[in-house]
């Protein structure tokens, strides 16, 4: 029986300029969003639930492990790509940064972690929560950046923001069969897992 795999990414957070960024909560939005993908059901077959150490990716997590009656762990190699060398940036400057983040990946932007070795990461992190797995569907829950890296290794695209969740503050996911390994198609919005969206 063919077990898929699906990343998701947090929903919408409450930014805090105070508080670390991998520290952010979910807002109410974020919260009622992943309320209402674990009262549909449509995760059904998940059997096991990996998600980054940040605050908003085991928030969306724990509801959706609890919903299912699964196991929920935690994989800090899951973290988002590491802009601790900035911290908070207002959103137009924080765009432009992400912007030469996906645009030149060797580099590291104003201290940031590149985008090859977060990539190098994240795949890792995939190949040990995979080959781990055993029966049922298998939910990793993480982040926009380093989803968009994975979701580009998965697809033998080069890296590109191109390939990004989009605008809309988070909550998107992609799908594949766990032995083809091969997206179905691109990033969407998690309501789509339970037709509405």
């Amino acid at each position: 029986m063919s077990r898929v795999v699906r990343y998701l990414t947090h929903p919408q957070v409450r930014i805090d300029p105070q508080i670390d960024i991998p520290r952010w909560p979910l807002n109410e939005v974020g919260r009622a969003r992943v309320a209402a993908l674990a009262a549909s059901g449509a995760l059904g077959g998940t059997t096991r639930i990996i998600s980054s150490d940040e605050t908003k990716a085991m928030e969306t997590a724990e509801p959706l492990a609890k919903a299912l009656g699964c196991d929920m762990q935690i994989d800090a190699a899951m973290h988002e790509n590491d802009r601790s060398a900035t911290g908070f940036l207002p959103p137009d400057e924080f765009e432009q940064v992400a912007d030469a983040f996906f645009a030149a990946p060797e580099v590291s932007v104003r201290g940031w972690e590149t985008a090859a070795q977060a990539q190098t990461r994240i795949v890792r992190a995939f190949e040990t929560a995979l080959s781990s797995h055993g029966a049922g569907d298998l939910l990793l829950v993480g982040h926009g950046g380093v989803g968009t890296l994975l979701y580009c290794h998965l697809a033998d695209l080069p890296i590109s923001r191109e390939h990004d969740q989009g605008p809309g503050g988070g909550g998107c996911y992609f799908a594949f069969d766990a032995e083809r390994r091969i997206p179905e198609r691109g990033w969407l919005p998690m309501e789509r897992l339970y037709g509405a969206g």
